[in-house]
């Protein structure tokens, strides 16, 4: 596990030791890893960071309502099976219905790309709370036997089998069958220590106080009544923007802390809540 969370590490990725079990337990199970949490914790990180850990392709699938086979698993191209046919009809050959529907005419999308690699990739099926529950019925022949049923075609099986990483707001439950496919994991905001090591590992140039101020600001951030709490992200957009600022103190920088957290607040709502009062009591609390 060691291994795994300084190659994690090397990809610019902080993990904890809970999320480098359940990546660890992933690959020796050879089962998909289904992260959930709120939006900005860095679960899609997790599946770019492991990609680039094992110097490997990171396929992703975002998926939104209403996507379906064609966008997420494969297409016939049929401009080019149209004019195949043309050209046979000119050359007075019969066209059969067989060679049409062969893969010389067949685009893979993500998830038949995902397990036809000749090296086994990470395929990040992005959000998959976004879609519906008839994609996730899709989904489970691929998680559970990694291969994909084509009509006109047959199965085609896996070459090699991608490290699977689903993700999920939670903005819908998701299903009994696609949750039993899976391993679990439930990735929440960082604490203090871990936040500082993601700030230091993305700005290494950045002074400790600082660091150590930024931090204690957003964790206390959080804890306010926010339409949407400031993830990782936005904690690294405003460590740079407060760097380019010049700024070493920030209660010493009360004005550019005000005017700079449009970078971590994205609401109205938000923004009209965390007022210059509000800004200063916040201030007063870290040291």
């Amino acid at each position: 596990m060691n291994e795994l969370y300084q190659q994690l590490c090397n990809a610019n990725y902080v993990a904890d030791k809970s999320l480098c079990f359940s990546l660890q337990m992933m690959n020796s199970v050879n089962r998909p890893l289904l992260i959930e949490g709120e939006a900005g914790v860095g679960k899609t990180a997790v599946a770019q960071a492991l990609a680039k850990a094992q110097s490997t392709e990171l396929i992703r699938l975002q998926c939104y309502e209403g996507l379906d086979a064609q966008s997420a698993v494969y297409e016939w191209n049929y401009a080019k099976q149209l004019m195949w046919i043309n050209i046979q009809q000119k050359q007075q050959d019969a066209a059969t219905l067989d060679h049409v529907f062969s893969r010389e005419f067949l685009l893979e999308r993500p998830l038949l790309k995902a397990i036809t690699q000749s090296k086994a990739p990470v395929l990040l099926i992005d959000e998959i709370d976004r879609a519906d529950e008839a994609f996730e019925a899709y989904l489970l022949e691929l998680l559970s036997e990694f291969q994909v049923s084509i009509p006109e075609y047959g199965t085609i099986t896996a070459t090699t089998e991608p490290s699977v990483i689903l993700t999920s707001n939670a903005s819908r439950e998701l299903s009994d069958a696609l949750r039993r496919r899976c391993l679990y994991h439930y990735l929440d905001f960082p604490d203090k220590v871990r936040e500082s090591e993601i700030i230091n590992a993305s700005m290494p140039d950045i002074n400790e106080k600082l660091t150590s101020q930024i931090v204690q600001f957003i964790q206390l951030l959080r804890k306010q009544d926010l339409v949407k709490r400031p993830g990782i992200a936005e904690t690294l957009d405003w460590s740079a923007a407060l760097l380019n600022m010049k700024v070493n103190d920030l209660t010493e920088a009360v004005d550019q802390v005000l005017h700079s957290l449009g970078c971590v607040l994205k609401t109205s709502d938000d923004r009209q809540h965390i007022n210059q009062e509000k800004v200063s009591q916040l201030l007063a609390a870290v040291r």
